[in-house]
């Protein structure tokens, strides 16, 4: 037994100073957390695919209003036609596609989690 504190062996612990960490599994996040290429490639194909569905809505709405105009001014004298049309007939498609819409981009939404997400 050492006779003097100072002749007394100490241990000393703590973290290690190099330890080797083994990368863990590849997750999508940390790509697009840390804004590398890849990263911005998986958000552009989000957004690529919420407008994709945006342009879809767009020209079924111009294919189904757009020629109203035309149509009116081949019958002037169909008031009454002008009104049902615009009073009733629109609305019907026009929830349907907003519907679809709305369903598509919660869709898309849902996929990209599941692709960050590794689920």
């Amino acid at each position: 037994m050492p006779n003097s504190p100072a002749d007394r062996r100490v241990t000393v612990t703590g973290p290690p100073r190099r330890a080797h960490r083994t990368p863990g599994p590849y997750r999508p996040r940390t790509e697009i957390d840390e804004q590398t290429t890849l990263g911005h490639t998986y958000v552009r194909s989000l957004m690529r695919t919420q407008l994709r569905a945006a342009l879809t809505v767009c020209a079924v709405l111009l294919l189904l209003i757009g020629p109203l105009p035309l149509v009116f001014a081949t019958a002037p004298d169909a008031g009454r036609l002008q009104w049902l049309v615009l009073g009733f007939c629109l609305y019907v498609p026009l929830v349907l596609l907003a519907h679809w819409y709305v369903r598509r981009a919660e869709r898309n939404e849902r996929d990209f989690v599941r692709l960050v997400e590794d689920r």
